[in-house]
């Protein structure tokens, strides 16, 4: 490639980089992805890696058989707008899935999931 293409291309390429990583992807949670914990938790916590629109982002959790556990819709974290955090029942022994639906403040949408485990 020539330089002076080269010089050209180079901004543009930047700019697509800086594009591709401004979407909310889920940064940890708690309990952790994948995780073992040894008590039942109050709620789970979804931190994501920039600031979602609460209101139009969803969350969820299942227990092994698919039946809801949650115990209300997810709501935004009073002081942190990339935190989302759904309400769960006590959850007995067992695997759990989170399935989630955020809108990021630049209107993009992302989902996903993972499971963790309580275990006695």
């Amino acid at each position: 490639m020539r330089r002076p293409t080269l010089i050209l291309a180079l901004p543009a390429l930047l700019l697509g980089a800086s594009v591709a990583l401004a979407h909310a992807f889920l940064d940890h949670a708690v309990p952790a992805v994948g995780s073992t914990v040894h008590q039942s938790p109050a709620e789970v916590r979804l931190r994501f890696t920039e600031a979602i629109e609460a209101a139009l982002s969803t969350a969820r959790v299942e227990d092994a058989a698919g039946h809801t556990v949650s115990t209300g819709p997810a709501k935004a974290d009073a002081g942190d707008r990339q935190v989302l955090v759904v309400p769960v029942s006590a959850l007995p022994a067992g695997s759990y899935k989170v399935f989630w639906r955020v809108l990021s403040v630049d209107t993009h949408v992302t989902t996903g999931n993972f499971r963790f485990t309580v275990a006695p």
